[in-house]
């Protein structure tokens, strides 16, 4: 990828895709599907190499990492579990001939079913699985190990799945101190670590107790923490370790970096959605898109959808509908499914389940389609090549 570009970067139910447009932010074109169609559940970009790394799998597939150093033109798998396919192919000659498959020691053999997230942070490639457990990859995603200390944690045999399991499928990481780490599981809460995994702080608490009052939801906060079904989760610019997290039951905000957390939904339409974002260079400018709730059908409240904008740290919000569909609207935005740019003003995009991508190149204000009819979109990152 040229300098000066920037690529949305498509993790969706049938491989990856990439979404160019260009140095100006217009002409898009897509391209994929990669990964040989797997199921892709996260795609991120190393912006001073150009790597593309993809996340994914499942049960027939096993778990896997790609990688790709030209751009998407090429990519090369890292196996790390079996699945249902190699299971056939091994008793099964015919199988294993139709499918070109030849026996290889996985490291993982069948620990986990799913790559759900990826992250960067320094030298290192971070990996978050279904169930939940955390790799390390220093060699630019060609091996992983596995980081014992979030499984071996107090409180792991406490961990409730959420509806898609129990998942890690959150990565936050400080640009200036990589060793400092969170992680979003659900339905398990927030974690930190101040030594780059190797070992882990649950921070989860309120820092109002009276904020866990008149919530009859299962997934409400309760007993002085948050919801622990956190559904994504952003660190805001600067060095205060402001955290703002969408949960499964609300909005929060935290201002210690997780150590409490602050209830930021008053105002929302609705207290259930997957994605947050912050802006790149103002803390206090956050989005997200709330859905009408788990049990309604997860689409937009009154089928309108809404990206909502506050620019005071949540203590006001505003819903943007320009260009959005405002009628007979269905579609759900999954947790990784929103991302931002650093321009100025900043680029906003999210994927749809219904296989849309959709841009705001102010900040929010207005939005335009820029892909349509890809698969179910999982996740949208941005690379942008300075």
């Amino acid at each position: 990828m040229a300098e000066g570009t920037l690529t949305i970067l498509a993790g969706t139910t049938k491989g990856a895709f990439l979404v160019s447009g260009g140095v100006k932010r217009h002409g898009w074109k897509v391209s994929g599907p990669f990964c040989d169609g797997w199921p892709i559940n996260h795609v991120i970009g190393d912006p001073g190499t150009g790597t593309l790394y993809a996340g994914g799998g499942g049960d027939w597939n096993g778990a896997g990492v790609w990688r790709s150093e030209d751009g998407g033109a090429s990519w090369e798998l890292t196996r790390l579990t079996k699945g249902t396919l190699d299971d056939w192919a091994a008793n099964d000659p015919e199988t294993a001939k139709f499918l070109n498959w030849t026996p290889e020691p996985l490291p993982f053999e069948d620990d986990f079913s799913q790559i759900w997230s990826l992250g960067l942070a320094g030298n290192t490639v971070y990996a978050g699985t279904k169930p939940a457990r955390f790799l390390a990859s220093r060699d630019g995603g060609r091996t992983f190990e596995h980081l014992d200390a979030l499984a071996n944690h107090p409180s792991a045999e406490s961990w409730n799945p959420g509806a898609a399991g129990l998942v890690l499928h959150t990565i936050v990481s400080d640009p200036a101190h990589p060793e400092k780490l969170w992680i979003g599981i659900s339905a398990a809460g927030v974690f930190a670590s101040e030594d780059g995994g190797q070992s882990w702080e649950r921070r989860n608490r309120l820092s109002n107790a009276a904020a866990c009052e008149g919530h009859a939801h299962p997934a409400a906060p309760r007993d002085g923490e948050t919801g622990l079904c956190v559904h994504n989760m952003m660190r805001a610019p600067g060095d205060g370790d402001i955290l703002y997290q969408q949960n499964h039951h609300g909005v929060w905000r935290s201002a210690d970096g997780g150590r409490s957390w602050d209830d930021i939904t008053e105002g929302l339409p609705s207290a259930f959605g997957f994605p947050i974002r912050v802006h790149p260079r103002d803390p206090q400018t956050v989005w997200t898109l709330p859905l009408n709730g788990d049990a309604q059908g997860r689409y937009p409240p009154d089928a309108a959808a809404a990206v909502w904008k506050s620019t005071d740290s949540g203590r006001t919000w505003q819903a943007k509908r320009k260009g959005l569909p405002q009628e007979a609207c269905y579609f759900t935005v999954l947790r990784q499914a929103m991302a931002g740019d650093t321009r100025d003003p900043a680029g906003l995009y999210f994927g749809t389940n219904t296989g849309s991508i959709f841009a705001s190149l102010d900040e929010g204000e207005s939005w335009q389609e820029i892909a349509r009819h890809l698969p179910t979109v999982l996740s949208v990152e941005v690379l942008e090549r300075e």
